[in-house]
């Protein structure tokens, strides 16, 4: 409402109004300069009671207003005052209209029930002339009330059997190796499908490094980049990796490591749910040697140069012989790996695109952005390529990944994480709603868990019907001390199985142990 000051309700019941845009009259200069010494008498001096002393009907007869506020110490001006009183008196007149509407409405409400007590039926309204329309209303009513009892009934004796778990049955998590050499934040990470089994990481360093799983050491650099490397996925039968980067382009290059020999992990372990938090470190404090004498590739085997902004992901699709990247430029781009052709621009998004992921067994991609959708392109019939759009988030679209089944799971900024079946993607199957906005999210093919990584540097693992299995430890000695960008499991390895990594410089690797009893619940 045009003219009507900004209030901010007081714990001692009054308001203090900050009156935007009113004009200032003589003298206030010096109020301003004796407010400014006395902070605790400006305060009262704009302090106004809205109760009904203000009102006009409590007013005694032959007494104006002004003749009330002469008597009281304020610096607000006179006609001010006046102006603030008549708004509060047409405020409490709409309450006061509201109230009595609502104590007539329950007066007609009761006198309904009352005349329908006989049939033991009771309505929140309606018409009592319809017996019929009353009967199947109580009747739907009473369905509706059941179910909610039930339905509470149940969450409240899961809620229960929580607290009365046992060790046992609980999820336990264990650190067993931090990777840390990178020179600034890690984007992505991603595990080998071949043998030998590596970690990979990509980071903003403009560098991506492969590690031994079993020592954390750092085995290879690759540095063909001239921008921050945003993704990088292996060939699943090939040492072949690739990367998309900030310099608008994605690479693709060969690989050879020496895996050192094994040491002996720490003892480091704690429940999933511990709730400890760490104190922040500096911003600069890094653990670890930083970059090591490693053996160094810098130049790609293949360069995929044909977007026009910032190349955020890319992936392979099925059988290692074409890749998909998503870029800035609102373009996902299908190439052919021997050639480096480009074969499809797949356009459609409205904004920047934010991640790709392809289908592990068909020739499926899932593209998400910025437009709060994530959409399915089908290439299984050459002659077709068919797409659905999907409009289930209210926000940025992090990433969506397929399963090893008919689903596809994806993850957004607006703190939600939805569980969708390929076969029917009118709406979710399960939504999970956390306390943070959603990374690259990534799926246990094994176990069917979901590892969300937050930005609130919490990492929470949920099942596929959206119950919560377990969040990751932190602590003062444990646990990422910045965003969680990306998680990554490794179905290869039963001691190291989860790789998360974060814009803390490092890498992680955990054991996941989930009970069966645990999944079922």
């Amino acid at each position: 409402m045009c003219g009507i000051p900004q209030s901010e309700l007081r714990p001692n019941g009054f308001i203090e109004e900050h009156v935007v845009g009113m004009p200032v009259e003589g003298g206030s200069s010096s109020g301003s300069t004796s407010a400014a010494r006395h902070p605790k008498q400006k305060r009262k001096a704009h302090s106004l009671s809205i109760r009904r002393t203000n009102s006009t009907e409590d007013r005694p007869p032959g007494i104006q207003r002004g003749d009330m506020l002469e008597g009281q110490d304020s610096k607000l001006p006179l006609s001010l005052r006046n102006n603030l009183l008549d708004l509060f008196g047409q405020i409490e007149r709409e309450f006061e209209n509201l109230y009595i509407e609502n104590l007539e409405l329950r007066r007609e409400i009761d006198s309904l029930n009352e005349r329908l007590t006989g049939d033991g039926q009771t309505v929140d309204g309606g018409d009592p002339t319809k017996g019929a329309l009353k009967t199947k209303a109580s009747h739907s009513t009473s369905q509706l009330s059941q179910k909610l009892k039930t339905t509470y009934k149940a969450s409240t004796s899961k809620i229960v059997s929580s607290f009365k778990a046992t060790t046992g049955s609980r999820a336990l998590c264990q650190l067993l190796k931090e990777y840390v050499g990178h020179r600034d934040g890690i984007w992505d990470l991603s595990v080998t499908r071949t043998q030998p089994v590596v970690l990979g990481t990509a980071s903003a360093d403009h560098s991506a490094l492969l590690w031994s799983i079993e020592t954390g050491k750092c085995v290879l650099r690759y540095a063909g980049h001239a921008g921050s490397v945003n993704s990088i996925k292996f060939h699943p039968t090939e040492q072949m990796a690739l990367t998309a980067s900030g310099d608008q382009t994605a690479h693709i290059w060969r690989y050879m490591v020496q895996l050192p020999a094994p040491q002996p992990p720490p003892d480091v372990s704690a429940s999933c749910d511990d709730d400890q938090d760490s104190s922040d470190r500096e911003e600069g404090e890094v653990d670890g040697e930083g970059f090591c004498e490693v053996p160094t590739v810098r130049v790609a085997t293949a360069t995929l140069k044909s977007h026009q902004g910032v190349v955020i992901a890319a992936d392979w699709l099925v059988g290692g012989r074409q890749v998909v990247t998503a870029s800035w430029d609102r373009a996902a781009n299908l190439y052919e790996v021997e050639t480096s052709e480009l074969v499809h621009t797949l356009t459609g998004h409205d904004q920047e695109l934010t991640h790709c992921c392809t289908h592990p067994t068909q020739r499926l991609v899932v593209t998400s952005s910025r437009d709060t959708t994530f959409r399915l392109w089908d290439f299984r019939d050459p002659s077709i390529h068919s797409v659905n759009v999907f409009q289930g988030h209210t926000d940025t679209v992090t990433s969506a990944v397929f399963t090893v089944g008919d689903n596809v799971v994806s993850g957004s900024d607006d703190r939600t994480v939805k569980v969708w079946d390929l076969k029917n993607m009118r709406s979710p199957i399960a939504t999970i709603r956390t306390d943070s906005a959603v990374n690259r999210i990534s799926v246990s093919a094994n176990q069917r868990i979901i590892a969300l990584p937050h930005d609130n540097r919490q990492v929470r693992l949920f099942d596929m019907s959206g119950v919560r299995l377990a969040r990751l430890p932190r602590s003062n000695r444990m646990g990422h001390r910045r965003m969680v960008c990306c998680t990554a499991w490794n179905e290869e390895n039963q001691s190291c199985n989860l790789f998360t990594c974060g814009f803390d410089r490092q890498a992680i690797g955990w054991n996941i142990n989930i009970p069966a009893l645990l999944q079922e619940k």
